[in-house]
């Protein structure tokens, strides 16, 4: 069978009968199986994603089936599918059935998207390379011995290996784009409030996003056009208007006469200026500066003066809404509790608490939950997070000013293109702490100020590890945002 990169591709072959949904699932089942060594899936649903394409396939049929009818997806391990397991990669939430189902999950399921499993990620989606799961990490396709990026490293990986044709992912500070970009994919990070978080385990609450991952734009438009829009769960969720994301132009790009409008673009210098940065990643978005210039675009370098705070800002109040979030896992209601606690009467509640999530937890999560604790103490209180606020704040102002001069802003995706596992883990010895976290420098920013970025596919370095180009937004432009990414995405 056909490895298909595009659902129109699927949908075309469903119209004309050379492929049954079925067919497609068992074709994906097979791939999986094949794949094991990857680490993708914690969960696969086999048998049940059978049904279901049977299920489509009379529909089809019929004439009754959604506008997904065909598309086999894949979910993290943080989306809640009620009848499901979902463990966030984290032990301290073995043997947990979710209750609910995702409102982002059940709009594609009314769409009649077939969802073949959940996959692996960093445990809370706290992490840049899907290393710190309690499954194991995830292996890049590309080369088995590197990374995927994190968090959402098993939903980018099964889209790059062909394991389903899209995943739904979530985005802290780049868990969708990082990996997007390791794995040579399209991953979007929508605006704040655009897809609703209700069912997605919460990591810091002002900044979590679900975004999709797909081979092409098209494909995540047209999830991000189903999956957007208020939600009576959600309180933070915007009421804006949902957009025909699939049909979106860019409105002066083309004004109707023969020569079309410049866009206005902005790129971070330090993006193709720094040494942090490698140098195959310098080159190749170079040339993409150097492209749009060709085209008649206008393109100038920007410098962000509060970039050496990004990270500090970013740390400090994710981790101190972890610490928050994550204090409901204490092991009394559900999940994992430590094995003295069946003789209750030998074991006092705090030392439950302390036992089962020490246990529970893995070690990243439990330093990023130490840091929040500590942020939130009351001697360190204005010190850290107000501080870090404020910052927050400033950081916003900057970025308007910004976009109120551009229409995008242009960067990497990542500093550098997937490196070797345990080469940057946290507390390895002899290494530099910060290494791991510094892979995020680019990607934070956008969840920082709530704004839509996209990471597109932008080549290969010379060892034909992908690399990514993140495209930035003004808040709710994903229709320009999309439409952008995809004229980039064809420019040889």
């Amino acid at each position: 069978m056909t490895l298909y990169r595009t659902f129109s591709a699927v949908q075309a072959d469903l119209k004309t009968g050379t492929i049954t949904c079925r067919q497609l699932v068992e074709y994906y089942l097979a791939r999986i199986e094949e794949n094991r060594q990857l680490n993708v899936f914690i969960d696969v649903y086999a048998e049940e994603s059978l049904e279901r394409a049977n299920q489509i396939d009379k529909k089809l049929a019929n004439g009754s089936a959604g506008r997904l009818a065909g598309m086999v997806i894949g979910i993290k391990d943080v989306l809640s599918y009620a009848g499901h397991g979902v463990q966030a990669g984290s032990r301290i939430l073995d043997n947990f059935t979710a209750q609910f189902t995702a409102t982002a999950v059940q709009q594609l399921l009314d769409e009649d998207a077939i969802i073949i499993g959940r996959q692996n990620c960093d445990e809370f989606a706290m992490g840049s390379s899907n290393e710190n799961s309690a499954f194991g990490p995830v292996r890049n396709a590309a080369d088995t011995s590197r990374v995927p990026g994190g968090s959402s490293g098993g939903s980018a990986v099964a889209v790059q290996a062909g394991l389903c044709l899209a995943s739904i992912g979530s985005d802290t500070g780049g868990s969708v784009r990082q990996p997007a970009a390791f794995c040579g994919v399209v991953g979007l990070k929508p605006t704040y409030g655009r897809i609703s978080r209700w069912g997605l385990i919460a990591y810091a609450s002002s900044f979590d996003c679900i975004g999709p991952i797909a081979n092409t734009i098209d494909d995540v438009a047209l999830l991000l056009e189903i999956m957007a829009g208020p939600d009576e769960f959600d309180s933070t969720g915007s009421s804006q208007p949902v957009a025909a994301y699939t049909q979106t132009q860019l409105p002066n790009l083309n004004n109707g006469s023969a020569k079309p409008t410049p866009l206005r673009i902005a790129y971070l210098r330090e993006g193709v200026e720094s040494e942090g940065v490698d140098r195959s990643i310098r080159e190749a978005t170079q040339r993409r500066i150097d492209e749009l210039r060709s085209l008649g675009h206008t393109v100038k370098s920007v410098d962000l003066s509060l970039l050496k705070y990004l990270l500090p800002t970013y740390y400090v109040l994710t981790t101190a809404e972890a610490s928050s979030n994550l204090s409901r896992f204490d092991g009394v209601r559900y999940g994992h509790r430590h094995a003295s606690a069946a003789d209750v009467s030998t074991l006092d509640l705090l030392t439950l608490y302390k036992k089962s999530r020490t246990e529970g937890f893995g070690t990243e999560v439990r330093r990023r939950i130490l840091l929040g604790t500590f942020v939130l103490s009351a001697s360190y209180y204005d010190a850290y997070y107000t501080k870090a606020q404020q910052v927050r704040r400033l950081i916003w102002e900057e970025t308007e000013r910004i976009f109120g001069q551009y229409d995008f802003l242009l960067s990497p995706t990542t500093p550098t293109t997937a490196f070797q596992l345990t080469e940057k883990a946290v507390g390895r010895a002899g290494e530099d702490p910060l290494q791991m976290y510094l892979a995020d420098i680019f990607t934070v920013l956008a969840n920082v100020v709530g704004y839509p970025a996209i990471s597109i596919p932008n080549g290969t370095d010379a060892s034909g590890l992908p690399i990514g180009l993140q495209l930035m937004a003004q808040p709710f432009a994903e229709g320009s945002l999309l439409a952008f990414g995809k004229s980039m995405m064809y420019i040889v």
